[in-house]
């Protein structure tokens, strides 16, 4: 596949249809890490919020290993929608980088209750090492979030 045709395809994510979406996924999904600058590239001309956050989620199996997805993460911790700003701080949580926290801190005055919940849960993720407080924000020790195969090892 070239670029042109990756393109092609990363565009179908702009989209408010989930089998469109997981149509142009299965042909993405096997690029593995190659996918990460064309998601990225496409997320300031992304219309949709459901494509947005696509293209974010889609991100975030990449979040420790590319500077790229982490980057895409940090950008889209301004988004406008809700869902893109919890897949956002999705990336953060899941890279466990403390460069992520400065820009985390900026969403702990937003007006959106559930984006500082977010914000909150993945600052802590991050200062404790442990992705899973991302989504097990009780530390309750029942709830893990296995991104990769390897996450439920953890």
């Amino acid at each position: 596949m070239d670029n042109l045709q990756i393109r092609e395809l990363v565009k179908k994510l702009d989209t408010t249809s989930a089998l469109d979406q997981e149509a142009a996924w299965t042909l993405l999904r096997p690029l593995g890490i190659d996918v990460v600058p064309f998601l990225a590239d496409a997320f300031d001309s992304t219309k949709k919020a459901q494509g947005r956050v696509a293209l974010v989620f889609h991100a975030i199996r990449f979040a420790r290993i590319s500077q790229t997805a982490f980057e895409l993460g940090i950008r889209a911790l301004k988004d406008k929608a809700t869902l893109v700003r919890y897949r956002a701080c999705g990336i953060c949580a899941y890279s466990l980088r403390a460069d992520a926290i400065p820009h985390l801190n900026e969403l702990l005055k937003h007006a959106d209750v559930k984006t500082v919940e977010d914000a909150i849960a993945a600052i802590d993720a991050i200062k404790r090492r442990n992705h899973h407080y991302f989504i097990d924000r009780s530390h309750s020790g029942s709830s893990f979030w296995t991104v990769n195969p390897e996450d439920s090892a953890l």
